[in-house]
């Protein structure tokens, strides 16, 4: 057993409980934040004279050589070792002897791992960004290849007024685009450094906090209470909300391809790269990436309520509970990314079947508002065009027919106020292309949104 304490101690650890009391097996994985870390504290020490500069070389050489022989696979994590902390203390102190010791002058192991998972997380805050910009940049060329690509929006799973994919797109680039905001403001909250706050009270050496939290990239400098600094989660919490919405995001983009998978729909077709088949139909080709995507989402909300569960009883500051911060939180973020991943290389290859989206936008009578307007501007009131309107619907699904199909002797028979110009009235372009609101689905606008999620993802626009 290598512990960082002991002296105090009569008596080994049980070895279960010592087991059950690790966090090696997880918290390796921020090894090279741990040692990014340490390089900051040892260097800002030599500074401050609290330790002698050349014990300070050889600690800062010692812990990149340790990070090189890790990343290098030359060095291997020993499960022996409490944690990530004793390990890299331990090794350290093995290589370069008396001066390994000194390096924890002034800090303790509670303002440390609290470093450690702020620089991690903030780490994959910024990797998670990077992934949903690439899904946004594959969402935008759906958009612009589909301007004039007409389909049913819908309401109420039913079909209700005709968009295009362009437009049905651009309300999940909008999503994202909030995503991307949650996780800049949580890395802008996140902007302190607990380092030097010690176990809770701080330290009596002369330490110079800004120094290091200038030199590890915490913009809004040291934090500003010890006893807050090492029992804080918030940031961590905040990301796995930004996650939970994220993952509630993709899930029902994928909820929709799943459905216009379907035969019924035959909306699109998922690529085979990112299908699978069945071991006992031969015809079935299963969108499971899209599926499995949508139920792992429950797995991220579940990080994020057992954080919240484990953060909500415990008094300040630093208590072992908070070591259950991890292991789910690392799994939200792998589950994450992996969907982010899969579901942007899905994108990017599926097809989109143009001519059945706009069949079943006319026979979804998708239309139909259009034609009561219709009436509308030629005097007709409101509710009396929408009653004919609708008799001509009930027609045409008993008849299994479209608008479009009439002839204009039925269309004048329910109101002679119809004329040959209905056709072009009641047009998908027309319908479409005639919605000049900002925001709406005409190509004019449509045209405007795409330039400005072009300047968004260069950079130009937040």
């Amino acid at each position: 057993m290598a512990n960082l304490w002991g002296g105090r101690f009569t008596e080994a650890t049980d070895s279960s409980a010592y087991r059950f009391n690790q966090s090696i097996f997880f918290d390796k994985r921020m090894y090279a934040e741990d040692i990014e870390g340490s390089i900051a504290h040892a260097t800002m020490l030599g500074a401050q004279g609290i330790i002698s500069e050349a014990d300070r070389d050889s600690i800062v050489a010692g812990l990149k050589k340790i990070r090189e022989d890790i990343d290098a696979g030359v060095l291997e994590i020993s499960d022996e070792y409490e944690d990530i902390h004793s390990f890299v203390e331990s090794v350290l102190t093995e290589r370069i002897g008396d001066a390994g010791k000194r390096l924890h002058t002034g800090r303790s192991r509670n303002d440390q791992v609290a470093l450690d998972m702020k620089l991690y997380t903030r780490n994959r805050i910024r990797h998670t960004d990077g992934l949903i910009k690439e899904l946004q940049a594959s969402i935008l060329k759906i958009m612009e290849d589909n301007l004039d690509t007409y389909m049913p929006g819908f309401t109420h799973m039913q079909k209700a007024q005709p968009v295009t994919l362009a437009h049905h797109m651009g309300a999940y680039f909008e999503m994202f685009i909030r995503d991307r905001q949650r996780l800049s403001d949580i890395e802008k909250r996140m902007g302190t450094c607990p380092l030097g706050a010690g176990a809770l009270a701080g330290t009596t050496y002369d330490l110079d906090r800004s120094m290091t939290a200038s030199a590890l990239g915490f913009e809004s400098g040291p934090t500003r209470n010890s006893m807050d600094s090492v029992s804080d989660r918030d940031y961590l919490i905040e990301f796995l909300s930004a996650l939970s919405i994220i993952m509630m995001h993709l899930s029902r983009a994928c909820e929709e391809i799943i459905t216009w998978n379907s035969n019924e729909y035959r909306f699109v077709d998922i690529d085979d790269r990112y299908s699978t088949g069945s071991s006992i139909m031969p015809q079935k080709k299963n969108p499971d990436i899209a599926e499995l995507t949508r139920g792992k989402t429950g797995r991220v909300y579940g990080a994020l309520m057992s954080l919240l569960t484990t953060m909500k009883g415990i008094p300040l500051a630093y208590n072992k509970d908070m070591q259950e911060d991890k292991e789910m939180a690392f799994d939200a973020m792998d589950t994450a990314e992996d969907c982010l991943r899969e579901f942007t290389g899905m994108m990017k290859t599926m097809k989109f079947n143009a001519d059945v989206m706009e069949d079943s936008a006319k026979k979804g009578f998708t239309n139909a508002t259009d034609a009561a307007d219709y009436l509308v501007k030629k005097g007709v009131p409101f509710r009396d065009a929408h009653s004919v309107v609708g008799r001509l619907v009930l027609k045409c699904v008993a008849e299994d027919r479209a608008l479009d199909d009439l002839s204009i002797e039925e269309f004048k028979k329910e109101c002679d106020v119809f004329d040959k110009d209905i056709y072009d009235a009641i047009s998908m372009k027309t319908c479409v292309d005639s919605r000049l609101t900002k925001g709406a689905p005409g190509r004019e606008r449509m045209s405007q949104e795409i330039a400005y999620y072009k300047e968004y993802l260069s950079g130009g626009e937040k």
